[in-house]
């Protein structure tokens, strides 16, 4: 093996020249890790008839309060017709409300209510106590490696909004 080439945890051969059948693991680990991270949340939202869908709104909706539609429109990247569908349900059951913009009063601005930071609290808090646990198995290594790996697998536009989202601290 090369010097200065990275190298797995196990001291094996070089992370460059991962074999398909290490990416195949890896993309089946993905699979089921998302299947445990949305197993909480899930369980949640079908008691109220909603899906992932709704969960990403009500999230994006906390983590940007008075967001735009437009704005949400392009963070979710579904269809208007689509996203009108969703909002419609969580404005209905009074979890969402929307403000007329101050400076375009064309504008819809997306706040929770009470109600739909209580939604967005337990689904949250259901994710992060499987993140939490799983870095800490994992270790401050780990987690920047994987933050890393996550932000490599997103496209270039993505991963600019990701970057502005986590700058902004929003």
């Amino acid at each position: 093996m090369a010097e200065n080439m990275p190298t797995n945890s196990s001291g094996g051969e070089s992370l460059l020249y991962l074999t398909d059948e290490q990416l195949r693991k890896g993309i089946e680990a993905m699979f089921f890790a998302y299947r445990g991270f949305t197993a909480d949340p899930d369980r949640i939202l079908e008691n109220m008839d909603y899906g992932r869908a709704h969960h990403r709104a009500v999230h994006f909706i906390h983590r940007s309060a008075g967001t735009t539609v437009g704005n949400l429109l392009a963070i979710l990247g579904v269809t208007k017709q689509s996203l009108n569908r969703v909002l419609r349900t969580l404005f209905d059951d009074e979890l969402v409300e929307a403000r007329v913009g101050k400076k375009d009063k064309r504008e819809r601005h997306l706040h929770l209510t009470e109600k739909g930071r209580a939604l967005e609290r337990a689904l949250s808090d259901a994710q992060r106590s499987r993140m939490r646990s799983a870095y800490r198995a994992a270790g401050p290594q780990a987690v920047q490696g994987f933050r890393t790996v996550l932000e490599a697998m997103m496209d270039p536009e993505l991963r600019r909004q990701f970057q502005g989202l986590v700058e902004t601290g929003q």
